[in-house]
């Protein structure tokens, strides 16, 4: 019996080092410089050696680094996890593979990467002291590539594939433009096909469609556009509530990219905590709304409520911006614009699905109050855990109000000012459309007997 319990702990040890060595690293990062020169594009690529699994490093008797036989491995691992994952575009079309210019091992403690010219310097130096103590999972591979191209005035992209690196894999790409400007990129996992210096359209296609799904995947945004539009019927009322909502969440998209909103860690949990408030508001409103009225529900004053919360929205889409505006080039405001745009044609696509829902359902389904009673209930028992979930985490927080600076007082101004404009253009809009409803002949405006719904 004891012999067998010591075979096993034999086979554990033997097994372990094994099974630990194709552990998949927790967190990978990635570093990649790109550089066209003339009809050339050199890629430097810096990655974790312990990212490269299922490489048969050579070792020396105490376990550590071959470093003298590792050239081999170092170029299967090169072009295996780096090299084929790797793909860049030239004028739309992918660029042939690369040959592999230089593979080298250097120590975690290296910092050649911290420019193109000390990285290229690095990559194309002698490699380590053959004596040195190295382990391979203590190690950095820095390669470099050699892509041939057309000319270092073409339009580039780059798309990354080194998710499967790391459970959680960053890339870090700083592109050197042929004047020697630097554009640097930042981002989890793979985002697809990033266009290096991106022309207006390419910016804006790319912001457009990033704005559409944005809507679509909002789960708080989107609850909160249907208890907006649930007492609405009338084009007229329907077409200026979500007026106002769209200007007023522009007003802060945009003043916020530009700098103007809060930098505090606690902003973010703040708003986010502030929209599932809405949420609950606007449902609440909904079921008081339908349960005291005996005839037309519709709100007359609910383009305010839109126009202010809005303004919170708008930073809950500000948020979501914040790492994808690097991919905008040097076209930032038309990114913002063209964002916006895509959150327009997604909440567009919503009401057109909505609405006609709606009236259907209480047309054939239930009666209108009930329909919109239990609806209401529902969204505000949702928006309720959002709002109580979102309070703890943001009560984690040490909010410390900002001290009181005359840049700070010249913000608020600013701030102030756009509001109050917003605002004077929301009533005088209001007004004209009153008094234009006035005038118009009495058999011509709409009966409230006849506008009354169950």
């Amino acid at each position: 019996m004891f012999k067998g319990v010591g075979l096993s702990a034999a086979l554990l040890l033997v097994v372990a080092p094994a099974a630990i060595a194709h552990d998949i690293p927790s967190d990978v990062t990635v570093q990649v410089f790109v550089k066209p020169e003339g009809s050339k594009l050199p890629a430097i690529v810096r990655a974790p050696l312990q990212a490269m699994r299922d490489v048969d490093y050579p070792r020396r008797p105490d376990g550590r680094v071959d470093l003298p036989r590792a050239d081999r491995a170092l170029r299967e691992a090169a072009t295996v996890w780096l090299r084929d994952n790797l793909h860049i575009y030239e004028n739309g079309a992918e660029v042939a593979q690369p040959q592999i210019g230089d593979a080298r091992v250097s120590i975690l403690s290296d910092r050649s990467f911290a420019s193109y010219e000390s990285a290229l310097a690095h990559a194309a130096a002698p490699p380590l002291d053959p004596t040195t103590d190295l382990f391979w999972n203590d190690g950095l591979l820095d390669v470099r590539f050699d892509y041939a191209i057309q000319s270092e005035r073409s339009a580039f992209a780059l798309d990354t594939r080194f998710a499967r690196l790391g459970v959680r894999t960053t890339t870090v790409v700083r592109f050197v433009m042929p004047d020697s400007s630097v554009r640097a990129f930042e981002y989890a996992g793979d985002p697809g096909l990033v266009t290096l210096d991106p022309r207006w359209f390419e910016a804006a296609r790319r912001f457009v469609v990033a704005g559409f799904f944005h809507i679509l995947d909002g789960t708080d945004h989107l609850l909160f556009l249907v208890c907006l539009v649930i007492p609405l019927r009338r084009i007229r009322s329907l077409v200026g509530v979500v007026t106002a909502f769209t200007l007023a969440h522009s007003v802060t998209l945009l003043s916020s990219a530009f700098g103007y909103a809060p930098t505090m860690l606690w902003f973010p949990p703040l708003v986010e905590t502030a929209i599932a408030a809405s949420i609950v508001y606007m449902a609440l409103e909904n079921i008081v709304l339908f349960s005291r009225a005996a005839g037309d529900v519709e709100p007359r004053a609910r383009w305010i409520v839109a126009f202010a919360f809005g303004l919170v929205h708008g930073f809950g889409f500000s948020f979501a911006l914040r790492e994808t505006l690097q991919f905008a080039g040097s076209h930032l405001l038309t990114s913002l614009l063209s964002f916006n745009v895509g959150v327009e044609l997604g909440q567009l696509l919503v009401l057109a699905v909505l609405v006609p829902a709606l009236a259907l359902l209480f047309r054939y389904g239930v009666l209108e109050r009930v329909g919109a009673i239990l609806i209401s209930a529902l969204v505000a028992h949702t928006g309720w855990h959002w709002m109580i979930d979102r309070w703890e985490r943001l009560r984690q927080y040490n909010i410390e109000w900002p001290a009181i600076t005359p840049e700070l007082l010249l913000v608020f101004v600013r701030w102030a000012m756009a509001i109050v404009a917003l605002a004077a253009a929301g009533w005088l809009w209001s007004v004209v459309r009153g008094r234009a409803r006035a005038r118009l002949p009495l058999a011509s405006q709409p009966d409230a007997a006849s506008g009354s719904r169950q």
